[in-house]
């Protein structure tokens, strides 16, 4: 090989290797972030809750986490509440229950079967932080998961 071809060469080997690069970093960018239940909030304090900068931060991105459903109101549907612990009633038919006080709501992307409320489940979708009134239901959130998906953890 000549001088003259070997630059060549090497200036297609590194623009194969810059566009791998740039190909690895937009599906890195692009994938879920994880939550937890334990870093929603940063304080319970004078304020009330105060969402966690995490929290802030992934506002409008996609991110996972893992819980359980609350008992639901039927059997088919296209939101569920997500809860850290599983919780034995619907939090909505008993007025006496006790509601968690880690719970995100769920809007899945169709209408879909749910799960005992004993079984654990991983959530994927979109991050909604901030309080919301769903017109259909009436129901308050402040933090949403919309867009998603769920399968068995």
């Amino acid at each position: 090989m000549s001088l003259k071809q070997q630059p060549t060469s090497r200036r297609a080997f590194l623009i194969g290797a810059c566009g791998l690069c740039l190909s690895a970093s937009f599906s890195v960018a692009h994938a879920a972030d994880g939550i937890t239940f334990d870093g929603l909030y940063k304080s319970f304090g004078v304020r009330g809750m105060e969402f966690s900068d995490r929290l802030a931060a992934l506002r409008g991105k996609a991110v996972s986490i893992e819980g359980y459903m609350a008992p639901p109101l039927k059997p088919e549907s296209n939101f569920f509440v997500l809860t850290r612990e599983p919780v034995a009633l619907c939090p909505f038919c008993q007025s006496d229950a006790e509601w968690p006080v880690d719970i995100i709501v769920i809007y899945l992307k169709s209408t879909a079967p749910l799960v005992s409320a004993g079984d654990k489940v991983s959530v994927s979708g979109r991050l909604e932080v901030g309080s919301w009134i769903d017109p259909q239901t009436g129901f308050v959130s402040q933090i949403r998961i919309v867009d998603a998906s769920y399968h068995r953890a």
